[in-house]
């Protein structure tokens, strides 16, 4: 099983690193639904009801949206230092070449705002090769996402306070 690994966000934001660790991580089963509705129908938990280690998250895709749902579980949760490594293992998303994709989330301060960098690391089932056109549907669409939830935190400055 090979891993290939793709930076797929990394990017300054004038918003505090606390309110984007809350949007993105924490509680994107309330914010995703709501600022991406073309994308996130809805984010169901199904194991654990709040976002800790070990609790399972169904996103389930708009219609229009070339996949039905992925599951993810949290692996790592460190809310102080806001990072959380998470692993989406089922799912339409994964295709028949990947086993599982591994993200790992870390928010810095920067300045008044702060630092993001998302990465993902494709794990492949068998021989199976991935490029990062092969990855680039899933990443641009997590790009957007991540865009208008920074756009949405920038309008509404008492969201995930």
């Amino acid at each position: 099983m090979g891993v290939s690994t793709f930076t797929v966000v990394d990017e300054t934001s004038s918003v505090a690193p606390a309110r984007l660790f809350k949007a993105l991580c924490l509680d994107n089963h309330n914010v995703f639904p709501t600022v991406t509705p073309q994308v996130i129908k809805s984010i169901d938990f199904v194991e654990g009801d709040s976002t800790v280690v070990g609790c399972v998250k169904q996103f389930n895709f708009a219609e229009g949206v070339p996949y039905k749902y992925l599951k993810s579980k949290v692996n790592e949760l460190d809310v102080e230092n806001y990072y959380v490594k998470y692993t989406t293992f089922e799912g339409d998303v994964l295709g028949d070449a990947l086993e599982c994709v591994v993200y790992e989330s870390k928010i810095e301060p920067n300045g008044s705002g702060s630092h993001y960098k998302l990465t993902a690391h494709f794990h492949a089932k068998g021989d199976a090769v991935l490029s990062k056109d092969d990855a680039e549907t899933g990443l641009k669409s997590m790009q957007m996402s991540y865009k208008a939830v920074e756009e949405y935190l920038c309008n509404n400055p008492q969201a995930c306070t």
